[in-house]
């Protein structure tokens, strides 16, 4: 990837997961950059509930070549409406990251120091943004700020 490639930003497409039955199991989001069409990342987004949990955690899955991230997000609805999505540290198998590899038949999982925060919310003229930080453990590694809108409406971020 060249630098400039990214400067020209990014596409994204969004497709529903069904299961047989045609029920919504998920959603695949994938990211593409403008200047060549070329995939970034790609994610599956669905909700779970972890073991011994009081409520379900949204669920996204990353491919790695032998394996994956697995990020459990913690739900918050804020007094203003808003939503908050957190993967704190903690324990093994609380709400956070997760790398999982497949290695000579066995899979591994450990717990990553992956942190992040995603608050949604509206903006002063009910444009709905988020706000997203990505912490290794303590350091804060990136902070990125989204403006979504549907496909075809309004104008590009």
């Amino acid at each position: 990837m060249r630098p400039l490639d990214v400067a020209r930003g990014m596409d994204s497409r969004v497709s529903v997961i069904r299961d047989a039955g045609g029920r919504q199991v998920g959603a695949g989001w994938l990211r593409t950059l403008r200047a060549t069409g070329e995939f970034v990342f790609s994610g599956c987004y669905g909700h779970r509930t972890l073991p011994g949990a009081d409520r379900p955690s949204v669920h996204v899955a990353f491919p790695l070549e032998s394996g994956n991230v697995q990020v459990f997000l913690r739900p918050q609805v804020l007094a203003d409406g808003s939503l908050l999505l957190e993967s704190p540290a903690g324990r093994f198998g609380a709400d956070g990251a997760y790398v999982v590899v497949e290695d000579g038949g066995a899979t591994y999982a450990s717990r990553a120091p992956v942190h992040e925060t995603f608050h949604v919310h509206l903006d002063d003229r009910d444009v709905l943004r988020t706000d997203h930080v990505l912490r290794l453990g303590r350091a804060t590694a990136m902070r990125l700020h989204y403006k979504l809108a549907a496909a075809g409406v309004g104008s590009r971020p």
